[in-house]
């Protein structure tokens, strides 16, 4: 199992939309005590379920950032059935969560994290911040760090065992974009190697760039309601394939 988060500091994912859903549940919760005290009792009922609607979404989006993502990929890595002396990439690694998870699982091998390190969705998110969380959890032995581009991965063709992505792709803003990317992947991989994306948005677009690139065993599920960013109307799958031989 992945270790509580609580080992480390892996933030949360998109904060701004967390704090919105925040203030907007406890305005709404609020003005429907207020109105409720001059005996307007339709309207604050009104209130009072968009209120719960919010905090419902509010809690559910928590959950996922900070425990549900963590049980989702402990079972994912756990199907990989890793040996222990793989070579993986975590394309988007961010703090580590995903990264540092596959680190504990390769004793005798390497995880490689690839970021741009930008902040605007996962704040502190610098190669600083991953290698003290990388310390925290005693893998910094086992871990590299590299700055680069998923649609220009800066690594020669078939040098990893397994490439692994979490809620990163939908962050590149055009379809040929998110498509290199997916390309990139299954270069970097060696013949037989796996892949698994966790991700939101069209990921049915994601299996079909990766099926027109010869990638088989490809399966695509949803990851279930621990992984639901407000409700399951923003669900996040998980996308796995193999690389051709």
């Amino acid at each position: 199992m992945i270790a509580p988060p609580w080992r480390a500091s892996y933030g949360v994912d998109a904060p701004s939309v967390l704090l919105l859903l925040g203030v907007l549940a406890v305005g709404y919760l609020a003005a429907a005590l207020v109105v409720a005290l001059f005996q307007q009792l339709r309207p604050s009922l009104l209130l009072l379920l968009i209120g719960v609607v919010l905090a419902t979404q509010f809690g559910l989006f928590l959950q996922a950032t900070r425990r549900g993502k963590f049980r989702v990929w402990a079972r994912l890595l756990d199907d990989l059935e890793l040996r222990g002396d793989e070579r993986l990439l975590d394309m988007g690694c961010g703090r580590g969560a995903v990264l540092l998870a596959a680190a504990r699982r390769l004793p005798a091998g390497c995880a490689v994290g690839l970021d741009l390190w930008c902040s605007a969705d996962h704040c502190e998110n610098t190669p600083a911040t991953a290698e003290r969380n990388a310390l925290a959890e005693n893998v910094a032995d086992r871990i590299e760090l590299r700055t680069g581009d998923m649609t220009r991965m800066p690594f020669p063709d078939g040098v990893f065992d397994v490439v692994v992505s979490s809620l990163a792709i939908h962050d590149i803003k055009t379809a040929e974009g998110r498509a290199a990317a997916l390309r990139e992947a299954c270069r970097v991989l060696r013949p037989g190697g796996k892949l698994v994306i966790v991700d939101i948005g069209d990921t049915r677009a994601y299996r079909a760039v990766l099926a027109a690139n010869g990638a088989t065993a490809l399966t695509l599920r949803p990851v279930g309601w621990q992984m639901w960013w407000g409700g399951p109307w923003v669900p996040t799958r998980a996308l796995t394939a193999t690389a051709p031989g």
